[in-house]
Formats: structure tokens, sequence, C-alpha cells
């Protein structure tokens, strides 16, 4: 009580009269020079870029280091540097071999593909011409569209050579802000190494800021969106990775042509809930297509069996109730969470929405205990007067320190 008695009592002393005023003009000035403002924190931003990327590394290697320190070394405080030293190790193994065995194969399909171009459009146009002729299929529009394969292929190099010059920018940039490179590796090791001291600063800087009931729920809150946003991304990460092995083991079983290329598609499309699925399986239909539309068509039935197996068994399996949200809110957030951001959006728009809804329900529980009735509307145990102010109670999860793990 005394907080929100604080924020809603009038000045009384000099003093606070004093930073009221000068609150007032600092908001002023703000709002009058917003553009200014905006641009010093965009620079800031990109200064402390490192640091953020840090974070990131830091919080994707987290749970192996808390695998390796309490599973393999028992828990030893002393001995975290050894689970952060493997854990590093293991996550550049992992990259290695992925860049090893995938790479080199990704680039000579790529190649292959590209250099039998023409050939796959002639064929395709022999196969249009026969449906056209013999069937008397409306494929006229689709004839057109690969009558000009030198334009075709024109485009093709166009958009290639385009490519080019903006890959050797982005591999210099990369070797010119080495020294931001080796800030966001070196800060993780840091968050990694310290991360229950910089936790402990953190919810003592709640503490300091916030009166005690708002701190208890923000931190609260803390906790529910790293178990959410965790969760759902090692969940997700497993089952993209099955389904990307299981894509190219059926497809290599059935003697599909390209299979590493699109099963890499269709793996890493599918961390996209719901239409990652689709995004990865058009391109890659489309390029068996070209090649033999029967292996279109038997891809196609592929896709929707592997799929099938995953919403069923796989994916309930390895993901279970992560988010704990149903299959409405989880399109809704990743149509809201793409229109606002592009693909990032659609990736973590569904652990962000599912934090929201579950202090959403906090918010509507609270809200029907002050006014004294049930979900549907029931007097619960007591009048509006009479009920107890979700202000004033605390249960006892509250009254336990909350953490951040």
């Amino acid at each position: 009580m005394r907080g929100r008695y604080y924020l809603n009592k009038r000045p009384d002393t000099m003093w606070e009269w004093l930073c009221l005023l000068f609150a007032g003009v600092a908001f002023y000035l703000i709002l009058s020079n917003l553009g200014t403002v905006l641009g010093g924190a965009g620079r800031l931003l990109r200064i402390l870029s490192p640091f953020a990327g840090g974070a990131l590394i830091a919080y994707v290697l987290n749970p192996m280091v808390e695998g390796f320190q309490y599973r393999l070394l028992r828990g030893e405080p002393r001995w975290r540097w050894a689970a952060i030293l493997l854990s590093y190790l293991t996550a550049i193994l992992l990259v290695a071999l992925l860049g090893w065995l995938v790479v080199p194969q990704l680039v000579k399909s790529a190649v292959t593909l590209f250099t039998n171009l023409p050939g796959y459009v002639a064929g395709m146009q022999q196969t249009l011409y026969y449906l056209q002729e013999n069937y008397h299929l409306p494929v006229q529009s689709f004839v057109n569209l690969l009558e000009d394969s030198e334009a075709l292929m024109r485009e093709v190099y166009n958009m290639a050579s385009s490519a080019v010059p903006q890959i050797v920018g982005a591999l210099g940039n990369a070797a010119s802000n080495f020294v931001a490179v080796f800030t966001a590796v070196a800060s993780s090791i840091y968050m990694l190494s310290g991360k229950q001291k910089l936790l402990r600063q953190l919810r003592t800087m709640v503490h300091a800021f916030l009166p005690p009931r708002a701190a208890r729920r923000v931190l609260r809150i803390c906790h529910y969106a790293n178990e959410n946003f965790t969760a759902f991304f090692i969940g997700k990460i497993i089952d993209s990775a099955i389904i990307g092995v299981l894509t190219f083991t059926l497809m290599s079983f059935l003697r599909l042509d390209f299979a590493l290329l699109v099963s890499v598609f269709v793996g890493v499309a599918n961390i996209i809930p719901v239409f990652g699925p689709f995004i990865g399986a058009i391109p890659s239909l489309f390029i068996l297509l070209l090649v033999d539309p029967l292996q279109a068509l038997v891809f196609a039935v592929l896709v929707v069996v592997i799929q099938q197996l995953d919403s069923n068994l796989i994916s309930p399996k390895v993901l279970g109730q992560s988010v704990g949200i149903s299959p409405l809110w989880v399109l809704f957030a990743i149509v809201v969470g793409g229109g606002l951001f592009g693909v990032p959006g659609m990736i973590v728009g569904v652990p962000l929405f599912a934090t929201l809804y579950g202090v959403a329900q906090e918010a509507v529980a609270a809200l029907l205990r002050r006014r004294g009735i049930d979900a549907e509307g029931r007097p619960a145990g007591g009048t509006g007067a009479d009920a107890p102010d979700p202000a004033e109670e605390e249960t006892q999860e509250e009254r336990e320190p909350a953490a951040v793990p």
C-alpha cells in the first residue's frame, strides 16, 4: 500500500515540487527533441549490441552448461568453468561437424541444380506441351512462363551476381567486426560463469526500485517467460532436427533428387510454427517439379505424411505443453509477430504471447476476486465489497522470493 499511496499523494515539500518540475521539463525536452533522442538511443544500442549478442549466446548455451554441471560434475560450483568449457567445445564441434558434413553437399547440390537448370526447364516445357496437346489442359500460362529460358537464366545469373558482392561484404564486415564478435563471446563466458551473482544483482535492483509486491510480480513474470522461451526453443530445435533427418532418410530411400538440400530447407523452416512446413516445402516442391514431376508428386505426399507424424506424434512428445495456449492463439501470435517483425517475430511470437497470456490470466483472476465473482459472473464467497482486495492479500507463492533461473 505504501507504493500505491506514494504514487497518489500530492507533493508536500519543496524538494518534491522541484523533482516534479524537473521531471516535467525533462519530459517536454525529450518530446520536443524526439528525433535526436531516438538517434542517440540507436547509437547506444549499436554500442551495446555485442553484449546483447553475448547474452543471446549465454542464453542458448545455458541449458547445456547446467546439464554438464549437474549431471556430469555433480553440481560442484568450483567446476562450473569446466562445464562452460565443455559446452563451448561441444557447440564448436557440432557446428564444425555440421559444416563438414552438410555444407559441401549443399554446395554440390546447388551447383548441380544451377548447371542443369536449362535442361530441367526444357524437360518441363516438353511435359507441359504433352499435357496441352493430348489432354487439352489450360497450361498455356505456364508454357509462356518457361518459353524464354534464356531470359530466365539471365535473371538467375543477375540475381547470383548481385548476391555475390553482398555475401563478400557481409564476410568483410564480420572480419572487420572481430572485436565485436570477440566481445560477444567473452561477455557470454563471463555471464555464464557469474550467472548466479548477475541474477542476484538484477533481483536486488528490482527490489530496490519497485515496491515489494510489484517486484515479486516482475520476478515471477520473468521466471515464467524464461520457462516458456527455454522449453519452446529447445523443443522446437529438437523437433526440427528430427524432421530434417526423417525427411533426408525417406527421400534417400525413395531415391529422390537433392535429398540433403531439400531436407535442410524443410528442417530449418520447421522452426517456424504452423507455416514453417509450407515455407520449406514450396521451394523444394518447385525444385523437384523442374527435375521430375513424378518426384514432385512423391515429395508432396511424403511431406503430408511427415507433417501428420510431426503434428500427431513427434511434436506432442518433444514439445508437450511447452507454451500452454490453444492452436488458435498460436496462429494469432504467429500472424501478429510476423506482421510486426517478420520471420524473427514468427519464431519468438509464440512464447512471447504465451507469457503475455499468462499475465493476462492473472490480471483477469485478480479482477474477478476484487469484484467477488467467478468466471461465470456468479458470486464467489461474498460480494464485491466483502471480497479481499488482491492488492492487500499475498499468496504463499508471493511471500516466497521468486528467482529467475
